[in-house]
């Protein structure tokens, strides 16, 4: 029972479409109608509005974040079950017919709600390779990539299977990009 109610609690928060959201008060129409008609900030940033993306990552962010806290203070042992909640709902929201966002920063939130040695592991290989690559898809899944050790490395080893599962998620809803960067033609942000 508690580990359904951890998978619904993680579900609730992930589901709610910020980007969307924030957009439409914003008079800027549905997101979902340009560039990668993806929720996400990296697509609200297409918008150029800039305050409204960095609003929209921080909100993301949070809807993993606190998912993950409130698991740790009542059920710590159904966090990695919050966290995967968190993930499918902004993935699979069902306001938006099971089509939302890929969840690269809500799995960072989710990270620094399990502990801050892997959410700043997370931080620091996103932040990294997207400053080296310029290339937001690529940053987000290396770092999906990497959760799983730095869990299991960080003192969260319990939590590393559920992380696993969240990284194989995340490269397969990337799959259009992944197909975009072997062909050469994945945008780079900031270009025009």
């Amino acid at each position: 029972m508690d580990i359904a109610l951890a998978l619904l609690l993680g579900y609730a928060f992930g589901s709610i479409p910020f980007g969307l959201i924030l957009t439409r008060l914003a008079g800027l129409g549905d997101v979902r109608q340009q560039g990668s008609g993806n929720i996400g900030a990296t697509n609200v940033l297409r918008t150029g509005n800039k305050a409204l993306a960095g609003a929209t990552l921080l909100l993301d962010l949070a809807k993993g974040l606190a998912p993950v806290l409130l698991a740790w203070q009542y059920f710590p042992e159904t966090v990695g079950f919050a966290a995967q909640g968190a993930i499918l709902g902004h993935c699979f929201p069902v306001w938006l017919g099971f089509k939302g966002g890929k969840g690269v920063a809500t799995l960072a939130g989710v990270c620094f709600g399990i502990g801050w040695p892997v959410g700043a592991a997370y931080a620091v290989t996103w932040l990294g390779m997207l400053a080296v690559t310029r290339i937001s898809s690529l940053a987000g899944m290396t770092a999906a990539v990497i959760a799983p050790a730095a869990a299991w490395f960080t003192g969260f080893p319990e939590l590393a299977p559920h992380l696993a599962l969240i990284a194989v998620l995340i490269p397969w809803l990337h799959r259009a990009n992944i197909a975009r960067l072997r062909a050469g033609t994945e945008p780079k942000v900031g270009a025009k």
